[in-house]
């Protein structure tokens, strides 16, 4: 059973940053791709950014291009997401994911099959 644990989210003013951290304790994290999602209040999960294994691929969601960075350390078994520049529509509880067993696209919510249990982010105006 793998475990994610999210932390880092909180309350920011527009224009601020934010760091977010996904932990897990699995002795292969290193061998998988993990990605960032995001849900707003009566809205579908939203494809934020994913990282393959080695961090040779990455790829962001057209609403974050340019304002957030997705890495991961290996060695620590974490991935991060740096936001900068946020904007009150970034509001939402954030989501990592592992891809484990399943496979296909990065961007979509059904190739992810271990997810955790998400930290919330709000900006304010």
């Amino acid at each position: 059973q793998v475990q994610l644990v999210e932390s880092g989210g909180g309350l920011v003013q527009t224009g601020g940053s934010l760091r977010l951290s996904c932990a897990t304790s699995s002795r292969t994290f290193s061998r998988y791709p993990l990605g960032w999602f995001r849900q707003a209040p009566g809205q579908e999960r939203q494809f934020v950014a994913a990282i393959n294994w080695d961090a040779d691929s990455i790829y962001y969601g057209d609403s974050v291009k340019g304002r957030f960075t997705i890495s991961r350390d290996n060695a620590k078994n974490t991935v991060y997401l740096q936001m900068n520049s946020l904007k009150a529509e970034d509001t939402a509880v954030y989501y990592c994911a592992a891809q484990i067993y399943n496979s296909g696209s990065v961007y979509c919510v059904r190739s992810y099959d271990y997810w955790g249990q998400g930290t919330q982010v709000t900006v304010s105006s």
